[in-house]
């Protein structure tokens, strides 16, 4: 299962001038976390992290930590002015927010405490709005700070709640976001006054409903309503009055996403694959009610975005999971896209809100992720950040991947990104990982990847695999494991496996399984499912019974889940997903397995890993387990990563035959 985020940067985000911050012992006390699981029996598998040291530079075969401690910088956001880029990049083992003027400078560190989760600029330049959860429970406190991280306030302090911030008013005086606060389950859209800290509904949600980009100078907020993973609704809502009008509902459910608003606010930009399989760039007129296509290429259109004058847009296009970025003179209808860009993955575009200054985010197998700026005005481009490789030569060494579709068993075309190992020990066939993204509405993309890149340099081909489900393919390609076809993917890995083992160079009979979430599932289900097919298992915070996780699924979740998977008060669906369920063929699973799981997980809950451990092991069948007291939906901090990575590491070299 994947969170989505319906904001304008998915892995992260983004005050006013004249809005003073009070000092700190004006702030509300902020809320105790919520109680934390059941206390887990055995010891051993409780992560006891020691200090964090890397072997020398230069290593022939370097230990997995140097390439742990890569940093990247991503989630760009830029000051008004365009002079100032706000980023983040976890330097000091969490991800904190830091700044450095876009034509270079040394940057500064503005945040201190928990690792940061959004962040977002103002559009009046003296601050920022920012984020953070308690331990990855993803129940976000917001904050202000000063732009040179002198003072902070609280905006919205920690409590029990879901709350996803949406944009601010022109002003920079008010902020929209949406938050379960008022039962726990649905999501509400709110406005809050920075000023005073008045917070008030402006429209009461049912599941998930998030409030996205707010309109020019107006009072119109473009809300967005889950319908699935991979689809949505799309409404306007005057906050003033709470009046509600829809623009998008069709019958056959569709995507629109990275809404860009013209200057005057009488439409915006977006990306859609209404009534097509792929994204598309199109623009809505707000008074004629029109949706008018602009480009539709071979491949989604991903990320939109507007300058503030209306002059350029920029979005970029998605083939096989390597980006392309495009940039649009809107006046002359000139493309001016910078090429000098490396091949890879554009993360996020942004603009300054008062200039012609583009930033956007770039990763790639050899690059862990840096931040250009683009004045669009000048034709510049200019590199803003520059993420240390931690004594690695990733520019030379980095492994890239080959892309490859394969037919599945009923001819459906299946893909994946193919990472050859440096060396190996023997000159024989090598190993391999077949590993399986989450959501599974994700995309296995050719991204730096510190397990993948350190795997084929100990001489352990990768395998990141698309199977039906992924996204960057098309909706019908999406939609092929919606709710009772969800099986069908034990077909795809069974059938990636065989395609493997007809690979020059690689070893069929040493393949393991890898994934995380929702390829957490698929590893639990296809060690239990197809016991003969791989050799070994890692699954991170996966679930095991899919009736406990439908049921104690977060809001966010279930605001979702209702489309992609089913009802789970259904008699029918309830059976059928206890019949797919791992934790019902877990003693099928004699394949050595490790599984990682956060004690604060909310997505999926620790008891998910907790009884699927004590299902194996009750079958005497190996399984290392690493039960972190202080992560949620992921691992973090950068202690808690080298621990968990070193395990893994280890795990997978002794049973795919590389150690003894």
């Amino acid at each position: 299962m994947v969170l989505p985020r319906v904001a304008a940067a998915l892995a992260a985000g983004l005050l006013s001038a004249i809005v003073l911050v009070p000092p700190l012992s004006a702030q509300a006390p902020e809320a105790a976390s919520p109680a934390g699981p059941a206390p887990w029996p055995h010891d051993a598998d409780i992560p006891r992290p020691g200090p964090v040291s890397p072997d020398l530079a230069g290593s022939a075969r370097p230990d997995i930590v140097r390439y742990l401690m890569v940093r990247r910088a991503g989630a760009p956001a830029l000051s008004p002015d365009g002079r100032t880029l706000a980023f983040r990049i976890a330097t000091t083992g969490e991800p904190q927010l830091w700044t450095v003027p876009v034509d270079g400078g040394w940057p500064r560190q503005l945040t201190f405490g928990r690792g940061v989760t959004f962040h977002a600029w103002g559009p009046q330049g003296a601050g920022l709005i920012y984020g953070a959860d308690r331990d990855g429970d993803e129940r976000e406190g917001y904050r202000r700070i000063a732009a040179d991280g002198t003072a902070e306030q609280v905006v919205r302090p920690y409590s029990d709640a879901f709350v996803r911030f949406g944009d601010f008013s022109s002003d920079g005086r008010r902020i929209v976001y949406s938050t379960t606060e008022r039962n726990g389950v649905d999501f509400d859209v709110h406005v809050l006054d920075l000023a005073s800290g008045d917070s008030r509904e402006v429209l009461q949600g049912r599941y998930g409903f998030y409030a996205e980009t707010w309109q020019p100078g107006g009072d119109l907020v473009v809300v967005s309503e889950a319908r699935g993973e991979t689809a949505n609704n799309v409404y306007l809502v005057d906050v003033t009055t709470g009046a509600r009008r829809t623009l998008f509902k069709p019958g056959d459910a569709a995507a629109y996403s990275g809404f860009a608003w013209t200057p005057d606010g009488a439409g915006f930009y977006l990306a859609t694959n209404q009534d097509r399989d792929l994204m598309a760039l199109a623009y809505y007129d707000l008074e004629a009610g029109a949706l008018r296509l602009i480009e539709t290429p071979a491949g989604d259109v991903g990320q939109v975005s507007l300058s503030a004058d209306g002059r350029y847009l920029a979005w970029t296009v998605n083939r096989d999971g390597f980006s392309r970025l495009y940039v649009r003179d809107l006046q002359t209808g000139q493309d001016i896209a910078p090429e000098a860009l490396p091949a890879g993955v554009v993360r996020a575009i942004v603009w300054a809100s008062d200039a012609p200054v583009m930033a956007l985010s770039l990763t790639a197998p050899g690059l862990p992720g840096d931040i250009w700026t683009f004045d669009a005005a000048e034709r510049r481009l200019t590199r803003a950040t520059h993420a240390t490789d931690a004594g690695l030569d990733l520019a030379a060494h980095a492994v890239a991947p080959t892309s490859h579709r394969f037919a599945a068993r009923d001819g459906v075309q299946l893909h994946g990104l193919l990472y050859r190992p440096v060396d190996g020990d023997s000159g024989g066939p090598a190993p391999v990982v077949l590993m399986v993204h989450g959501g599974p509405s994700a995309q296995a993309r050719p991204t730096f990847d510190p397990v993948i890149q350190y795997l084929v340099h100990r001489g352990i081909a990768v395998f990141d695999f698309n199977y039906r489900g992924s996204t960057g393919f098309g909706k019908r390609f999406a939609r092929l494991n919606d709710r009772r076809q969800r099986p069908d993917e034990m077909g795809d890995l069974e059938d990636a496996a065989a395609w493997l083992g007809a690979m020059p160079g690689l070893d069929g009979d040493r393949i393991a399984i890898m994934g995380g979430s929702y390829g957490g599932y698929l590893t639990n289900a296809a060690l239990g499912a197809l016991p003969d097919t791989f050799a070994a298992g890692v699954s991170f915070v996966g679930v095991s019974d899919w009736v406990r996780a439908l049921e104690g699924a977060s809001p966010a979740l279930k605001a979702s889940d209702r489309v992609e998977y089913g009802d789970i008060e259904d008699p029918d669906d309830r059976a059928f997903f206890r019949s797919i369920s791992p934790i019902n063929k877990a003693d099928r699973i004699a394949a050595p397995l490790m599984v990682i799981h956060g004690a604060n997980d909310p997505r999926d809950p620790v008891s998910e890993s907790d009884r699927l451990v004590q299902a194996v092991r009750d079958q005497g069948h190996e399984v290392v387990y690493l039960r972190f007291a202080d992560e949620g939906h992921g691992i973090r901090k950068l202690d808690n990563r080298v621990h968990a990575y070193r395990r893994i590491a280890a795990f997978l070299e002794r049973h795919l035959g590389l150690t003894q």
